[in-house]
């Protein structure tokens, strides 16, 4: 298995778009996300890739595909825990 087979699509996405230039905000408007969660986003693909910063982030998707990587998303994690479970009311019946 390959580090970027680790990623999820969104930090794959994100790897991309720091790879074609683009800043956090902007890669916020693209995604349509805070520039706080693009942070979150390249922390957590900065941790599974091992590499510090975003140039070498953009030097990981260079010489491993570039362009290549957005076609080919990474497997996607299958969610699991409370989300699952039918919607629960926390309000106490009225009388």
């Amino acid at each position: 298995m390959q580090p970027r087979d680790r990623l999820t699509g969104k930090e794959i996405q994100v790897a991309t778009l720091v790879w074609q230039g683009l800043t956090n905000k902007d890669i916020g408007a693209v995604l349509g996300t805070s520039e706080q969660v693009v942070k979150n986003y390249l922390r957590t693909a900065f941790d599974k890739l091992g590499v510090w910063t975003r140039l070498e982030l953009a030097l990981y998707v260079a010489s491993h595909g570039g362009a290549s990587w957005h076609a080919q998303p990474g497997r996607r994690r299958r969610r699991t825990g409370r989300r699952n479970h039918p919607k629960r009311s926390r309000r106490w019946p009225r009388a």
